[in-house]
């Protein structure tokens, strides 16, 4: 399933690299400066996308993300429709759960750790591979349902950058595709 949903992002998301007319929106998330690229508009042929540049501050961190996501929907006029976030990294993933409370994250962070600890043998020489374990428990991409022009998110949920092999500078690619 997960691959055959990278068949169909993976060719989005070259229209990304080769698009050339961009813009730059900078959100503040937190302590991490996220700067959005968007391509296209909703009065181009081509659906909306971008990536958010994400700044992580700790080794294994989730980063909720959603303000910055929910921004280039908004900036998208996208009214219904289907937003997939993709993460192109084999260290750090993108999941969907509460952020309304702090520790669910911290929680999260938590247990990846203890059932996939850092030192456990493995064969992988660089020394992460647990972060590429972890990427692979949590996945690297996520779909939203757009109504009314926003995120269809149940009220409790958030969008995570999963970080796994930080601190590090990244990259979210976001497509957004009206129905």
């Amino acid at each position: 399933m997960l691959l055959c949903l990278l068949d169909v992002i993976m060719p989005l998301f070259a229209f990304l690299a080769a698009t050339r007319n961009r813009y730059i929106l900078k959100y503040q998330l937190g302590a991490n400066i996220v700067s959005a690229m968007a391509t296209g508009s909703s009065k181009s042929r081509h659906a909306p996308a971008g990536e958010l540049a994400v700044r992580t501050e700790r080794r294994t961190q989730l980063l909720d993300v959603t303000a910055g996501v929910a921004k280039m929907v908004q900036d998208s006029g996208v009214q219904t429709g289907i937003c997939y976030v993709y993460v192109p990294h084999t260290t750090a993933g993108v999941l969907i759960n509460e952020n309304a409370d702090p520790d669910v994250a911290a929680d999260i962070e938590a247990a990846l750790t203890r059932m996939v600890p850092k030192d456990a043998g493995y064969r992988h020489a660089e020394g992460n591979s647990d972060s590429h374990i972890k990427t692979a428990l949590v996945g690297s991409s996520a779909t939203i349902f757009i109504s009314g022009g926003q995120l269809e998110l149940g009220r409790w949920q958030g969008i995570f950058f999963c970080e796994f092999d930080g601190p590090r500078s990244r990259r979210l690619r976001v497509k957004i595709v009206p129905d």
